[in-house]
């Protein structure tokens, strides 16, 4: 045994306290996360109560419309009960061909009208010629009307309005990716129920809400949501749709259903303005040429579009472009009509004589002699029932029929919702008026004229339009109950996050499992008092449960802080850099009440960002050490060079249009990225992994694994990243001919699937296993010097008195231990964390997403570094600089508080096909990997250039955490507040909704990774350095 090392019993007793120690900290962290947890449960609670409340869905009626029992007396000569003639008036068709043509907008129908300023047709002008052209040569045969979409505009709620003609309701949009079963009357169900063979070809999602309509040997599904393949869907419904109209197939259907997704599909990946799009629609324009030449004097074709797309291809939102779709209906007999001379050729635009989409409801079933269906909102489509004579008194009885229905709905509506009678007043009057003019005209003793019957149409036409205005405000009443409780949990949970992250003046890590232990039990407790008291019939079990469960654990957690409450201190701002952190989220709260800070937030958000720049570079130049003043003003320099330079990838919203131009695609009207883009992943690949290689060889740190990954893996990862976007654009330009698109698809998706094992497989292998990355040399014992001549005895020969040393041979040189990247142990270990997850996000973004995400992580490690000159680690500063970037870099990576920036293609980055859950992760991680990149990055503020045997490091990284979740729980509380009190603004569907509805996904996303992604990764990294140099204690 060597002189330096513990006896045998003192080396047992060091690695048994190791050992306690190791113990003590695993079950600390394991408390501290699922502390974070719980903090989530509090906040989906408080936001499941919220919504609840405020984004309500109407109430569903169960009731259905009766073949044999119409709503009011027939009293025209006709017999009312018959499915072969028509159950509540004569049918006209018995059989349809109803083709659906996903996103086909109004404008792509008509000629290209030149106006001053736009005297050139795009690619989507002129294309589909055969709509205008039928209608204008045979307009007792054809018709073309815009058909106006009520928003949201996803296909999902669009379907449901086609068929049961309802409204929608904003919170369906959420379910975009997986529909739910309709459970309410419908026009399939009634054909099924009437015993009509409906057979279903195209978009799968027909099938989630219609299951077990549909002929099974002749429907065929596929899938809807791979936007990147434009023909599979359409050159599939092509196959099995026309042998269905040859001769010898008429008695296998009644009713046939075609989803066409390939316009759509076009939009989505080029936007509307493209060669592709031109192409897309020329073949429509032949399928549809076809199926003219199929069809049988007894069959009516309906083609249609369920939403548009705006100039970049998306939808989902309320803009016109969004909202204006197409309607067709043809025939071979001349059965269609207009009120007038002037209203025989379509319109030009779609401002013009424009129908609702839930319009198609009443009159389908009608001209198929089926009953409107109960929960019908719609209005018969005139010229259907006009005829080539302007038949007035046939669309007079259908209207009276729909109106009939429409108030018989309103009757049981008000009676399950108990409204008051003021609130349908006006309707009511209507009603009576109608049923005045009818009667008066019935009881003349005169022949009805065609103007009286047209004096009954217009009357009952009035009284549909009435009760549509007066159901779209009930449907817009919140239960402010819900709304209140949702908002009390939401405060509570702030104040407890406050608290955690300011208000606690000793290790935060020591005081955790009391709080966890308190506030688990109140949840507990509060649920099951909830749900105790849910059992009060006019309130509801589960709001009542989660509301217990919520306050019972807030309060819980803010009792378990009584023991420790002389450690306690009131959670404000006592340096400059925390007020001015308080200073900033506040004023960002306060703007988000107005519309038109919450259109710019990107702008405001870039200012903040140069403002803290500019500060922090002024306060580096006051630094004391020339070292702080150097590593400050440059990593501030380089923090504010990148966020300008992100600056210029930009995605303009349509409310910040003319004064906005994007950059992010090729053009305002493309999906796709423009040529020169490529560049940008080239110069991630070559610059970013030695950006990274800069900051750790700063403190030597540089070192093995770090090397490996960093230097190799992670460079290798980029190359193929670089290489996937060369052969998606490929692919878009048709730049290899030679090489067929399905093989382009499957080297890309191949590409990206080692990517992702790459990032994942490999990057979680090397951080969870990687030792520090340190550099350690021996350095040998030097020589022993000899002595150079012999000494006299005659230098002993003195009278002062002889002293004789114990010991006076010399000392033993020894061999020294040098540690390169001592000083940086922790920081640069737990880097690796980012650095992993950052390969996967870059190849989920477009490729100016990807240079912008790349100076995402620049400007963190600038700020690591100035934080460390500054000596600010352990201020608000980081934190709630991390989440700033998060929310503007969410902006920069092409996105915008609205649903039509949402790149749904990015599910089919890695894939084929869509995969439950793969394909909604990879569009969260395309959405918010600004955010999630930063918050896994916030632990490294706490760990950045410490000691590796640092007290108390546990706690701050809590803290720090706790700062950077507290801000975007300010937003979100802000934001909710903010959209109740503005419930009835004009602007709070198309602004504030989707601005709070960000709020709070984003607020549950970062706490959720925070917690399972960046606490847990501190606990292999730091672990990894304490068994090194010790655990803390030891």
């Amino acid at each position: 045994m060597e002189d330096d090392e513990p006896d045998g019993p003192a080396g047992e007793d060091l690695k048994a306290q190791n050992q306690r120690a190791a113990v003590q900290f695993k079950a600390q962290h394991a408390l501290v996360v699922a502390f974070f947890l719980l903090l989530f449960v509090f906040h989906a609670l408080g936001i499941y109560l919220f919504c609840g409340g405020f984004l309500l869905s109407r109430l569903v009626l169960q009731d259905r419309s009766q073949c044999h029992l119409p709503p009011i007396e027939v009293q025209h000569d006709y017999t009312v009960g018959s499915i072969e003639s028509g159950c509540w008036h004569p049918k006209s068709f018995d059989k349809a061909v109803v083709i659906l043509v996903d996103a086909l907008r109004y404008d792509f129908t008509v000629p290209f009208q030149p106006r001053p300023g736009d005297d050139q047709p795009r690619h989507f002008h002129n294309a589909l010629p055969v709509l205008y052209e039928t209608s204008v040569d045979k307009p007792n045969n054809a018709f073309l009307r815009p058909f106006i979409a009520d928003p949201p505009t996803t296909t999902l709620q669009r379907l449901k309005g086609l068929t049961t003609g309802t409204l929608p309701t904003f919170i369906d949009a959420g379910s975009n990716f997986a529909g739910t079963a309709i459970d309410e009357d419908n026009l399939v169900e009634q054909l099924y129920k009437a015993g009509k063979k409906v057979v279903h070809i195209g978009d799968d999602t027909w099938h989630s809400l219609f299951p077990g309509y549909f002929e099974p040997n002749l429907t065929k599904p596929f899938d809807s949501f791979n936007v990147w393949d434009l023909h599979t869907v359409d050159n599939g419904v092509n196959e099995h749709l026309f042998p269905l109209l040859e001769d010898n197939m008429q008695g296998r259907w009644d009713v046939i259903i075609g989803h066409y997704l390939g316009v759509d599909h076009a939009g989505h990946r080029y936007g509307p303005n493209h060669p592709a799009m031109h192409e897309k629609l020329k073949q429509m324009d032949d399928i549809l040429r076809r199926m003219i030449d199929k069809l049988d004097d007894s069959t009516l074709l309906v083609v249609m579009g369920d939403h548009g797309m705006d100039v970049k291809g998306d939808h989902g939102g309320e803009s016109d472009d969004e909202v204006e779709a197409a309607l067709w209906m043809y025939s071979k007999r001349p059965v269609f009509g207009s009120r007038d001379a002037d209203s025989v050729r379509p319109p030009l635009t779609a401002k013009e004589r424009a129908v609702g989409q839930i319009d198609l409801v009443p009159t389908l079933a009608f001209l198929l002699g089926l009953p409107v269906p109960f929960n019908n909102l719609g209005q018969p489509i005139a010229e259907a029932f006009l005829g080539p004579k302007t038949d007035f008194d046939n669309l007079a009885k259908v209207s009276r029929l729909t109106s009939a229905q429409i108030h018989r709905y309103q009757g049981q509506y008000a009676k399950a919702r108990n409204f008051e009678e003021s609130a349908t007043s006006s309707t009511s009057l209507l009603w009576q008026e109608a049923n005045r003019v009818y009667n008066a005209v019935q009881s003349a003793t005169r022949k009805p004229t065609s103007s009286d019957a047209s004096r009954i149409a217009n009357a009952f036409t009035a009284y549909q339009a009435e009760h549509l205005r007066i159901c779209r405000g009930l449907w817009a009443r919140f239960d402010l109950v819900s709304m209140s409780m949702g908002i009390a949990a939401l405060i509570g949970t702030f104040a407890v996050i406050a608290i955690y992250a300011h208000g606690i003046g000793a290790d935060r890590a020591t005081i955790t499992p009391l709080l966890l232990a308190w506030g688990a039990a109140g949840t507990a407790a509060g649920g099951v008092a909830g749900a105790a008291v849910g059992f009060i019939p006019s309130l509801s079990l589960i709001q009542i449960s989660a509301f217990g469960a919520a306050v019972g654990g807030i309060s819980a957690t803010l009792v378990g802080l009584w023991p420790a409450r002389k450690i306690l201190k009131m959670p404000v701002p006592r340096t400059f850099w925390g007020g001015l952190c308080f200073l900033v989220t506040l004023l960002l709260c306060v703007g988000f009440a107005s519309n038109s800070f919450t259109i710019w937030e990107d702008e405001q958000l870039l200012f903040i960002l140069t403002t803290f720049a500019v500060l922090m570079l002024g306060s580096s130049l006051g630094q004391a050490s020339r070292e702080d003043r150097v590593l400050g003003a440059a990593n501030s320099v380089s923090f504010l060079v990148a966020t300008r330079l992100s600056s210029l990838s930009r995605l303009c919203r349509e409310e910040q249009m003319p004064n906005c131009r994007s950059t992010y695609y090729a053009s305002a009207t493309s999906s796709t990225s423009a040529s020169w883009q490529l560049i940008i992943p080239v110069l991630v690949f070559a610059v970013l992994p030695s950006a990274i290689a800069f900051f750790f060889g700063r403190t030597r740190n540089y070192e093995g694994i770090g090397v490996v990954w960093v230097g190799y893996a992670m460079r290798v990862g980029l190359f193929l990243v670089a290489l996937f976007w060369v052969l998606d654009a490929a692919d878009d330009n048709g730049w290899i001919p030679s090489v067929s698109e399905a093989s382009l698809k499957t080297s890309r998706v191949v590409i990206a699937q080692i990517v992702l094992a790459l990032a994942f497989a490999g990057g979680y292998a090397i951080f969870v296993l990687a030792s520090p990355l340190l550099n350690v040399q021996h350095e040998a014992a030097p020589q022993a010097v000899e002595p150079t001549s012999p000494v006299s005895p005659e230098a002993f020969q003195t009278d002062e008195p002889i002293f004789t040393p114990l010991n006076n041979a010399p000392e033993k040189p020894k061999p020294k231990l040098i540690i390169f990247g001592y000083a940086n142990t922790h920081g640069t270990r737990y880097l690796l964390l980012p650095s992993l997850w950052i390969l996967a996000l870059l190849l989920l973004q477009k490729p100016m997403g990807q240079g912008t995400l790349a100076l995402c992580l620049v400007s963190i490690l600038n700020i690591l570094e100035t934080l460390d000159a500054l000596d600010q680690r352990h201020s608000p500063l980081g934190p709630t600089l991390f989440a700033l970037m998060g929310s503007y870099y969410f902006f920069k990576t092409g996105h915008q508080a609205a649903l039509a920036t949402i790149q749904w293609e990015s599910a089919f980055i890695p894939l084929k096909t869509i995969a439950y859950p793969w394909s909604p992760l990879f569009v969260v991680l395309n959405t918010f990997g600004a955010q999630i990149l930063c918050v896994i990055a916030v632990p490294a503020i706490s760990v950045w250039k410490v000691p590796p045997k640092q007290p108390g490091l546990l706690g701050r990284v809590a803290g720090a955490m706790a700062t950077h979740v507290l801000f975007y729980a300010a937003i979100a509380l802000a934001t909710v507040v903010e959209a109740a009190w503005l419930r009835r603004h004009l602007m709070l569907y198309r602004v504030f909704m989707p601005r709070m509805l960000l709020a709070i996904i984003v607020l549950l996303l970062v706490e959720f990774v925070g917690a399972v992604v960046a606490l847990v990764g501190v606990r292999w990294s730091v672990g990894s350095v304490y068994e090194v140099f010790g655990w803390p204690g030891t």
